[in-house]
């Protein structure tokens, strides 16, 4: 079995060389058949060049020049990846790397998955360290979103997704959102093409301040599934 492992980046200097070191420590150690995959989201600040730099075993960079966006940096590295399981999580490996192989696990226990998805509201640890305003607003945001977008799903927007190489590259393929709003698109194409979805425990073990501001963003990602509904809609009568 080979896993890939993808991660976004976007001006992640301060903190890509540690990722990629403890990523290419912990895959080598539990999937000696791996490939890591670094997809640079037109970072200005030297990002790709500290991964090259590092010289690490079956390690490569992915990307384009101009940033486009969380959506497009995890589409392009789950179209080139060559896997048989596929997963993307944060740069700041915010959920840690044993969510890798709980991942891998939780497909052994649900063989009919095509996507497992990590959620902070099904463990009591989940929601560790955020201040009590910031979980509270993270969960009704969380719920709102799935309501809205038809979702029974404990946690749609946690940053640690993992696909089979078939489900990966049918989702991936049809996916067009280049922002924030992609994990939307993600789930109502696994809904579209009727792939089960999994769910694990993951908790937050490490904080740093997040790119997404919470209530500007709100109405934009609520928009953004409003369109993407509409536009799964539309493709679903164009296809045969």
């Amino acid at each position: 079995m080979k896993l890939s492992v993808c991660i976004p980046m976007y001006n992640e200097s301060a903190v890509i060389a540690d990722t990629a070191r403890a990523l290419s420590a912990y895959l080598t150690a539990h999937f000696p058949d791996h490939e890591l995959l670094f997809s640079d989201d037109g970072s200005t600040d030297g990002s790709a060049d500290v991964v090259r730099a590092l010289a690490l075993p079956n390690t490569r960079v992915v990307g384009y020049p101009q940033n486009r966006g969380k959506g497009c940096a995890v589409r392009t590295a789950m179209l080139e990846a060559t896997g048989d399981y596929l997963l993307f999580t944060d740069a700041d490996l915010a959920y840690g790397t044993g969510a890798i192989g709980e991942a891998v696990e939780c497909f052994r226990a649900h063989p009919e998955a095509g996507l497992v998805i990590g959620s902070r509201n099904l463990g009591p640890d989940g929601y560790r360290g955020y201040t009590w305003l910031r979980r509270l607003a993270s969960r009704l945001y969380i719920r709102v979103l799935c309501m809205l977008g038809g979702f029974r799903l404990s946690d749609s927007q946690c940053g640690c997704k993992a696909f089979t190489a078939k489900a990966a590259k049918e989702i991936f393929g049809r996916c067009e959102t280049d922002g924030f709003a992609f994990d939307f698109e993600v789930l109502l194409w696994a809904e579209a093409l009727h792939i089960r979805v999994a769910e694990m425990p993951v908790c937050v073990l490490r904080h740093r301040a997040s790119k997404v501001h919470l209530f500007r963003d709100a109405m934009r990602m609520l928009r953004d599934l409003i369109r993407i509904r509409r536009r799964v809609r539309r493709r679903l009568r164009q296809e045969p």
